[in-house]
């Protein structure tokens, strides 16, 4: 049962509200100059070829996983694409164990479901890949399409792993302990792809906690944008920062010279390897 949401009364703020999915509020965590420039001004540079590549394989299978759980026909997405053939197999393989929770087969299901909450003069925004749920629990399920992060608390500090169970938790009325954030890795470097699970068991106290620092955050936020709205910019992350090394905002914000950027990345491959999570964009279908 979906609660009915109220626009917070606390803050004003110009209307519409603005709308902020896991992914800004990464970009907004790590560097809130890089959040003016890309969220506020719409800057962004031309991807690398491969990482274009990567982004749009990515897209290829959330349709493909859409499509199948809607019992659409799936083999004109599959056809002549090894990459997708592969992942899809990966699923189909441990589909039994995705697709309950625990013994129970009675529940309900939504491929790409969507939800917003107002907060704090803002909207949350948030769209699950796939939604599980019956009387006593809810799980998120989300489909990775790169590899693993190797150190598992990068995870469970990215936003998209706290925002996702609190919007459930704060629309409806599961309680916070019966809600799960379940990633499926698809890509596994060398090996051959398999679904990896990663499970973060959401309980009360992380939803006060996500509260109290989506609070702090957005009200950082509001100053920041009352004070670019008089022309000072948001603060940029300290100099010694490594969110400066592979941001392509770099030279914009005065933090390395054209010259030393196109010698660091003719010199170092690992500048134009795979992204961080944060700016990963959101897919949407």
């Amino acid at each position: 049962m979906i609660k009915t949401l109220y626009p917070s009364p606390l803050t004003p703020h110009p209307s519409p509200p603005l709308r902020l999915s896991q992914s800004q509020l990464n970009r907004l965590a790590a560097c809130p100059r890089k959040f003016q420039h890309t969220d506020l001004e719409q800057l962004a540079a031309p991807s690398e070829p491969d990482q274009q590549e990567r982004q749009t394989q990515g897209t290829r299978f959330h349709l493909l996983m859409q499509q199948w759980l809607l019992g659409l026909p799936v083999e004109a997405l599959v056809q002549e694409d090894p990459q997708l053939q592969s992942w899809f197999d990966a699923f189909i393989a441990v589909a039994p164990k995705i697709l309950t929770l625990g013994d129970d087969r009675t529940i309900w299901g939504q491929s790409e479901h969507s939800r917003t909450l107002a907060f704090e003069g803002y909207l949350l925004t948030v769209v699950y890949d796939l939604l599980l749920a019956n009387g006593q629990q809810a799980q998120i399920l989300d489909w990775k399409t790169y590899p693993r992060p190797q150190n598992p608390r990068y995870l469970l500090q990215n936003w998209q792993t706290r925002l996702y169970p609190f919007v459930l938790a704060e629309t409806s009325d599961y309680d916070p302990d019966h809600i799960a954030m379940i990633y499926w890795f698809f890509e596994s470097g060398e090996q051959a792809p398999e679904a990896r699970r990663f499970s973060n068991a959401y309980d009360r106290s992380q939803h006060e906690q996500t509260r109290k620092d989506l609070t702090h955050l957005l009200a950082q936020l509001t100053g920041w944008l009352e004070h670019y709205q008089s022309g000072e910019p948001f603060p940029q992350v300290p100099v010694e920062s490594k969110e400066c090394d592979r941001c392509s905002f770099a030279i914009r914000c005065d933090r390395v010279t054209l010259q030393d950027h196109v010698s660091q990345t003719q010199s170092d491959p690992a500048n134009v390897s795979l992204p961080k999570l944060a700016d990963i964009q959101e897919v949407s279908l």
